[in-house]
């Protein structure tokens, strides 16, 4: 086990760490900066409003890409257990 392939392997593991997070974070981020100003505009200042609709848009958000999501992982988790005789020390 080199240090390039252990590199690369955490390399790949950001990947798909920055893939798997992206959809629910940009979701999140959206339904927050529209709920701000309708907060901003109507000057209701309440913290349930906020926390509410970024729960359900992250629900809508994991079971439309949770299949996509599933599969990513899988693939990666395929790939890592493919690579496990890479990664044993060698006697040579």
């Amino acid at each position: 086990m080199t240090q390039d392939f252990l590199q690369g392997l955490l390399g790949d593991m950001m990947v798909v760490v920055f893939k798997l997070s992206i959809p629910l974070l940009v979701a999140g981020l959206g339904v927050g900066l529209v709920i701000s100003v309708l907060q901003a505009v109507t000057q209701v200042q309440e913290m349930t409003l906020t926390f509410v609709p970024k729960v359900v848009v992250a629900a809508i958000v994991l079971m439309m890409m949770g299949p996509w999501m599933l599969n990513t992982l899988m693939a990666f988790t395929e790939q890592v257990w493919a690579h496990i005789p890479d990664m044993t020390a060698s006697a040579s």
